[in-house]
Order: structure tokens, then C-alpha cells, then sequence
């Protein structure tokens, strides 16, 4: 009797996953940090109909649309009387309450993405993935500062329109430092969305006795923006890194260790930063000697005089915490090219709402910006649409001939 052929054992990796990638929870690669997505392989897809569709869909843009609305409130009211107005400026205990808040939801669905019988693969897998994480969560802890600083000089749809691609500088990292090269048709987008940035902040309405000085407390804010994108495209080319080199570590776990190292080191800034005031390196860092308590001891006096911004505060970490559950819902059970729709019209939603809430007005030239920055990113999802279908048809062809 002929033996019957056994189906190939895969092998184990130390964490309980297979070494060829098939794990027993939701697989997927994000940018925690709701910027770029990289390539999914959603196990679900079969499963998911329209209504899973919807709930997802709705959850990304309820929750990020409430973040957004959240965050510029926080950041551009002004408490207290008229004759002494005080704006929250604490962008430290901000990201240290987000990222507290995003790690903890992180491993809950780390959890329960799991089957029953099946363990949790572990956050840190192994000693060598420390280093990069370390990286990771050190820039992407830098990076808020920078810009919650910017927008004391640029409005908020500035900075929405130049976070809408994080592409230029994760284009200019590759190129410079890990030698790669793109196709033409990225350069395209880069110069549409840089062109319309510039336009944009170029044509903002004002009077012309304040056009100096607008002009000039803009271009701050541009580079402090840009410094912030910097840290940006060294956290999203260190998770490329991260995600080549330690395979199959997972979205999920991404987003539960930078966050759980995100807020190690901010926790740890604001214990010492009552110390670092009182030294030189803390008045070169701004801090106001005056005050005392460091941020920590600043922010929370801050929330006690005005106690509406802490339910802003919690309700900001929170509307980020939740729309971080339903991208990785979304990449477990859809592509990864639905969520870059999804995200690039959740910013348009996010540009218009903030028109439409705070007042803001904008020039004709302005729209023109505007119709740039998103027909650029918008060309990138089509173009990447295109090629992902190709490569799948190519992949289908190539499997029949092997049969």
C-alpha cells in the first residue's frame, strides 16, 4: 500500500509562530502612527462582507475625525480670562497619555486577535529587535513636540496638508541612506504635494501691515514641521526595517512596543524635567523656570484651573486608541490599499471639517494647494492600485503554468 504523502511541517519560531510567516493572530503591517501603510495579507478576507465594510470604514473616520477635532482644540484654545489667556503647551504629557493609552488597547488586541488555545506572540521577540525599536520609539516620541510646536505658527490645515504624505521623507531616507531607488512616478507626487504645500502657505490671507510677520512666524513653523516629518520618515524607514528583518513580526505588536517604549521615555522626561529646569540644558530646552513642578507638575495644574481640557486630553487618547483597533481590524480583514483610501479621504474629511468648525477661510489659490496635495497622494493609491492587481494577475498566471 503506498504511503500517502504528509503535508510539509512548518517550523516553529521561538515565539510560538511558524517560520513561514502563518500565525495564529490577525496579520498585518501598519505605521502605528496613522501615516503610511505597508503590505497587508488579510487571512479574512473571504469572511468580511459589506457590513464588516461599513463598521470599519465608519469607526476610522468617527475616531480620527473626533482625534483631529480633539487635538486642534487642545492645541489652539485659548482658557482663562481675556486680559491673561493661557493655551495647553504640553505636548509631552499629551504624547505620554496617547501613547499610554495606545499601548494598553494595542496588547488587548493582541490578546484577543488570538485563538483560544494559541498563546500571544511575544512583543519583543528577541534581544537584536530592541535596538530598532528603541529608534523607533525615541523618534516617533521627538517627533510630537516638533510639531504641536509648528502650530503655534502654521494653522492647522497647513499641517494637515503637509502630513497628508509622509512619502518625501521617507523617499529621501531610503535614497540617502539605504540606496533605493523608486519609480518616476513617485518624484511626480512628491513635487505635486510639495508644490501644493507651498502654494498653499504662500497664498495665506492677511492683511498686508501683518504680511511680514505672518510670513516670517510661518516659515518657523514650516521648519519646525519639517524637522517633525524628518522624525517622521526615520520612525517609518526604521518599522520597514523592522518588519524586513524580523519577520513575522506583526502590526499589533509594533504598535503595543512603541507605545509601551514611547511612554517609558516620556514618563521618564517629565520625572526629570523639574530637575532639568532648574540647569542650563533646561533653559536651553524653554522650560519656565518660574513655574516649577516641570511639565508633569505644569500640565496637571493646567487641568486643574481649566478642567475641560483634561476631558479633551482623555478624550484625544482615546478617539486614537479606538481608530488604531479598527485600522488593524481593517488590514486583518481587507487590503492594505483600501486603507490608504480610507486614510487620504479621512484628511480631506479632516481639512473640511476643521474648515467648516473653526471658521477658517481660505483663498482661491488656497483650494489650488489643496486640489494638488490630495490629486498627488490620490494619483500614488491609483497608480499603486494598478500595479498591486497587475503583480496579482502575474502571481495567478505564473501559478497555473507551474500546474
Amino acid at each position: 500500500m503506498a504511503r500517502q504523502p504528509q503535508p510539509p511541517t512548518a517550523m516553529k519560531h521561538p515565539n510560538g509562530r511558524s517560520a513561514n510567516g502563518k500565525i495564529e493572530c490577525a496579520n498585518g503591517k501598519t505605521e502605528y502612527a496613522m501615516g503610511m501603510v505597508q503590505e497587508s495579507h488579510p487571512p479574512a478576507a473571504k469572511e468580511a462582507g459589506l457590513p464588516q465594510l461599513l463598521v470599519c470604514v465608519g469607526g476610522i473616520y468617527a475616531s480620527f475625525l473626533s482625534w483631529a477635532l480633539l487635538q486642534e482644540r487642545i492645541t489652539t484654545t485659548t482658557y482663562g480670562p481675556p486680559s491673561s489667556p493661557e493655551t495647553f503647551t504640553y505636548s509631552v504629557f499629551l504624547n505620554t497619555i496617547q501613547s499610554a493609552f495606545a499601548a494598553l488597547t494595542g496588547y488587548v488586541y493582541l490578546l484577543s486577535a488570538c485563538r483560544s488555545n494559541t498563546a500571544a506572540p511575544s512583543i519583543f521577540p528577541s534581544r537584536a529587535i530592541l535596538v530598532p525599536l528603541t529608534l523607533v520609539a525615541v523618534t516617533s516620541s521627538l517627533a510630537s513636540p516638533f510639531g504641536y510646536a509648528s502650530l503655534k505658527h502654521i494653522d492647522y490645515i497647513t499641517f494637515i496638508l503637509a502630513k497628508s504624505c509622509k512619502l518625501l521623507p521617507v523617499m529621501a531616507l531610503h535614497i540617502s541612506i539605504f540606496r533605493k531607488k523608486y519609480p518616476l512616478y513617485k518624484y511626480g507626487v512628491v513635487a505635486l504635494v510639495t508644490a501644493g504645500v507651498a502654494v498653499f502657505t504662500l497664498h495665506h490671507p492677511g492683511s498686508s501691515k501683518k504680511k511680514g510677520r505672518v510670513e516670517g512666524s510661518s516659515a518657523w513653523g514650516l521648519l519646525l514641521l519639517s524637522i517633525n516629518l524628518l522624525f517622521d520618515g526615520l520612525t517609518n524607514s526604521t518599522q520597514d526595517y523592522i518588519f524586513t528583518a524580523f519577520k513575522p513580526y506583526t502590526g499589533p505588536q509594533m504598535m503595543c512596543a512603541q507605545n509601551i517604549m514611547s511612554t517609558a521615555l516620556t514618563v521618564t522626561y517629565l520625572l526629570l524635567s523639574p530637575y532639568l529646569a532648574t540647569t542650563g540644558f533646561g533653559a536651553y530646552l524653554g522650560m519656565e523656570l518660574g513655574k516649577g513642578g516641570g511639565e508633569f507638575g505644569q500640565a496637571l495644574n493646567f487641568v486643574t484651573r481649566h478642567p475641560s481640557v483634561g476631558w479633551d486630553v482623555l478624550g484625544f487618547a482615546a478617539c486614537g486608541a479606538v481608530g488604531q483597533l479598527f485600522i488593524f481590524y481593517t488590514l486583518s480583514n481587507f487590503s492594505s490599499l483600501l486603507l490608504v483610501t480610507v486614510t487620504v479621504t479621512r484628511k480631506m474629511l479632516t481639512m473640511m471639517l476643521s474648515v467648516l468648525w473653526f471658521g477658517h477661510r481660505l483663498s482661491g489659490m488656497q483650494w489650488v494647494g489643496v486640489g494638488l496635495v490630495f490629486g498627488g497622494v490620490g494619483a500614488e493609491g491609483v497608480i499603486q492600485r494598478r500595479e498591486k492587481a497587475a503583480k496579482e494577475r502575474a502571481k495567478r498566471a505564473s501559478g497555473k503554468r507551474a500546474l
